[in-house]
């Protein structure tokens, strides 16, 4: 067995009996216990070492620029934050990439949004973001619940999160480790069952890299995987993670934009969704409806956007 399957084993070990509080939800628990396919389904070589670590930051890079804990770290960091997503932002390890895609070693959610470390350059991380359409081809927005620690209450595409520094979520061919984690977090995110979205049922269509502060505090740094997918679904929001839910067609979002541009109803739009809108997403739209998705692929281009 290789160094790094088992530094990867033994994390994966650690986190599962650790990091799950008695009042974890059903729905991460049976995710948790079931992301972790075999060794063999890595694409490396990548080369870790460990780097300084803390109570709140547990980090292992190949990177010199390894983000490291800071003093401001120790002085009750999750004040005022609420208890699922504090579990999640320590708990959950992201993978840090550099601007082409290449990991380069993890780093907890905390660290990776802390606007301070993305200022440094030391935040990348992969990213998704999932565009789900029903059979009328209607697009399933969320509302991000308002615990949220990063844009609170803004509306978003139907889902965005990470792949996590785990076998499953790390293999890159056919970006089969985004869209694992896209499985994962659109039942708990959104109740909806894997079985409602097969794996190979999500359409990768292209990357983008993008930057944006939420308050100054925190922020994202992300290159972003855009997963397309047609499919009618049971939806069941979890609380902790969305406050609202509706499907669009092409018009309804085109008045969504207006209202969110002229300030009306308080409506806010996610950075990424934004820039995927004015950039994509209503070409793409057309692609959807006439059956030629596969035709938008552009997986060789990182389109860099702000």
């Amino acid at each position: 067995m290789s160094l790094t399957t088992r530094l990867l084993n033994a994390h994966a070990t650690t986190r599962l009996s650790s990091s799950l509080p008695s009042s974890a939800s059903p729905r991460y628990s049976h995710f948790l216990s079931t992301q972790f396919a075999s060794p063999s389904l890595i694409q490396f070589p990548l080369t870790l070492k460990p780097s300084s670590t803390s109570s709140f930051s547990r980090v292992f890079s190949s990177s010199p620029s390894a983000i490291t804990a800071t003093s401001t770290m120790g002085e009750a960091p999750d004040v005022g934050m609420d208890a699922v997503q504090k579990r999640l932002m320590f708990d959950d390890e992201c993978i840090l990439v550099d601007e082409n895609d290449g990991v380069v070693g993890h780093a907890s959610k905390y660290n990776c949004h802390l606007w301070e470390n993305i200022l440094k350059g030391n935040a990348l991380h992969r990213a998704f973001s999932v565009f789900l359409f029903n059979s009328k081809y209607e697009l399933l927005l969320q509302q991000r619940s308002g615990t949220k620690v990063t844009f609170p209450l803004v509306w978003t595409n139907t889902c965005c999160s990470h792949p996590l520094y785990r076998e499953s979520e790390l293999i890159d061919e056919d970006a089969l480790g985004v869209r694992n984690a896209a499985q994962r977090k659109l039942f708990d995110e959104l109740g909806i069952p894997a079985e409602d979205v097969p794996v190979d049922q999500f359409t990768p269509l292209g990357r983008i890299l993008y930057k944006a502060s939420s308050d100054g505090k925190w922020g994202e740094h992300e290159l972003d995987y855009l997963l397309f997918i047609v499919r009618d679904v049971n939806v069941n929001p979890n609380p902790d993670e969305v406050a609202d839910v509706k499907y669009v067609n092409r018009d309804q979002l085109k008045e969504l934009l207006r209202k969110a541009d002229s300030g009306e109803e308080g409506i806010n739009l996610s950075p990424w969704f934004r820039l995927v809108v004015d950039n994509f997403l209503l070409k793409w739209w057309e692609n959807v409806e006439n059956g030629t998705l596969k035709e938008a692929v552009d997986m060789k281009t990182i389109h860099k956007l702000s």
